[in-house]
């Protein structure tokens, strides 16, 4: 049976940190490896074979296996043990509509607040994001489309909307990509981060909410549609 784990980027837990630290960090690899896909949906965590693969105990892979089902991404069944849940298409509709509003939030505090040095750095990435655009690196462009998203949280000055939006746009990874690789998205994308970029180098914090609200609305749009379009040709297969 296939390891859950990728083993070949993660080296055995310390068995010298303590039980609360282990348990943090087997969650962290657990997780990484659910929103990965790397352990799918419907898969069994088992607790013998995770302590096995990350070299602790049972103790903190118990724990870690909590703290997931705690967040949702797994369930805990009666006689079945611990199922992965991960992450559903109404989930990701969830997570894209609460981003709308939240993100919109971010661009209203961050138009308030920003530099010139601010701007400069943004501009950067967008100009980044053109040329990787025209080298077709869609794996270039998922990763400066981050960055110009993190910024902007870290530039609306609000440590908690910072942590909240973080957090989501984590949950959402493997999917991001997905959206990138559609035909035409990538360039919309960066089109759109022109058009935040100046409204927050104006400071109009009025369009910079809406222009991010719409942003991240056409984002849902887009994967919503690439994921129907999915389930729709492996229903065609099974069939």
């Amino acid at each position: 049976m296939m390891s859950m784990i990728n083993e070949s980027n993660t080296p055995k837990l310390a068995a010298s940190d303590n039980t609360s630290s282990l348990s943090s960090r087997v969650f962290e690899e657990l997780e990484e490896s659910i929103l990965s896909g790397r352990i799918k949906p419907g898969e069994n965590l088992i607790e013998m074979k995770l302590s096995s693969e990350l070299g602790v105990s049972r103790t903190p892979v118990r724990e870690a296996i909590r703290m997931l089902e705690q967040k949702g991404l797994v369930q805990i069944i009666p006689n079945k043990g611990a199922v992965v849940l991960g992450i559903s298409e109404k989930d990701l509709a969830d997570i894209y509509t609460i981003r709308m509003y939240i993100e919109g939030l971010a661009s209203r505090l961050a138009a308030g607040n920003i530099t010139e040095n601010q701007i400069r750095e943004l501009s950067e990435i967008v100009d980044l994001q053109e040329y990787y655009s025209s080298k077709h690196s869609t794996s270039q462009i998922k990763d400066l489309d981050s960055r110009f998203h993190e910024k902007i949280y870290e530039y609306s000055d609000n440590r908690t909307l910072q942590h909240t939006l973080s957090d989501l746009h984590h949950m959402v990874q493997r999917y991001r990509q997905l959206s990138f690789a559609a035909e035409g998205r990538a360039d919309k994308a960066i089109e759109e981060h022109r058009q935040i970029l100046q409204a927050l180098a104006c400071h109009d914090q009025d369009a910079a909410e809406k222009l991010t609200i719409q942003h991240i609305s056409n984002a849902k749009d887009n994967l919503l549609q690439i994921i129907k379009i999915h389930n729709l040709q492996n229903n065609d297969h099974k069939e």
